[in-house]
């Protein structure tokens, strides 16, 4: 798990592509100071597994299906990247809950400033996740814990103070670049729940209704 706290900004050194397998090397310096093999490493908001490192790099897979989500595939050599550990248990919880699990893909249309912030336009390429966005919650951009300014149509937009400006990738990023994003994991577990319907038991409650309603919630002291 991760907190969406950048903790420094990587490049990538070197990759190895065989179809929709790839095996990234990223320069890094901070996030190899404890660093394990088999260790939890977000790369731009991706949870990757560490399978080697040295003094300056570490190594990781990434499968056909992280290929497929996220924004990896499209990563070159010399590419500035987000950087985190995994969170440590007892540690500061400055973000958010980030499982470095991407939802989806969204476009930046529009980059400008608003006094001492940059504001930025994104619309989204898969609009299911739409559902999981409100205004002044929260989203994960490129390993960024960030707050939804609005959100209108298939369009969300977010603002950055500069000191994370300067602190992560997105200072590299513009218009019609594309970034990873993670939506909050609270509202995905809510919509689950609210419509999880339990295999019956028996016979005798076959007929039982088991979904979680508003209803429920509400006699039971939860709304």
């Amino acid at each position: 798990m991760f907190t969406g706290l950048v903790e420094e900004i990587g490049q990538l050194q070197h990759v190895t592509s065989r179809g929709e397998a790839m095996v990234l090397t990223v320069r890094a310096g901070k996030v190899l100071s404890d660093v394990k093999l088999g260790d939890s490493i977000a790369v731009n908001g991706v949870c990757l597994t560490v399978t080697g490192f040295n003094a300056s790099s570490f190594s990781a897979d990434v499968m056909p299906e992280t290929y497929r989500k996220t924004s990896l595939s499209a990563l070159r050599i010399g590419t500035k990247v987000n950087l985190e550990r995994a969170m440590q248990a007892g540690a500061r919880f400055g973000g958010h809950i980030v499982q470095g699990h991407v939802d989806g893909l969204a476009l930046i249309t529009a980059t400008y400033e608003d006094s001492n912030a940059v504001v930025y336009d994104l619309k989204l390429q898969e609009e299911q996740a739409l559902r999981y966005i409100i205004p002044k919650g929260s989203i994960t951009i490129d390993g960024i814990s960030l707050t939804v300014v609005r959100v209108e149509g298939s369009t969300v937009t977010v603002s950055i103070i500069p000191h994370t400006l300067a602190e992560t990738a997105l200072q590299y990023r513009k218009p019609g670049d594309v970034v990873n994003i993670e939506c909050d994991i609270i509202g995905k577990y809510v919509e689950h729940l609210m419509g999880f319907q339990a295999p019956a038991r028996s016979a005798a409650h076959a007929g039982s209704k088991t979904s979680i309603t508003t209803s429920y919630l509400q006699e039971h002291g939860f709304l």
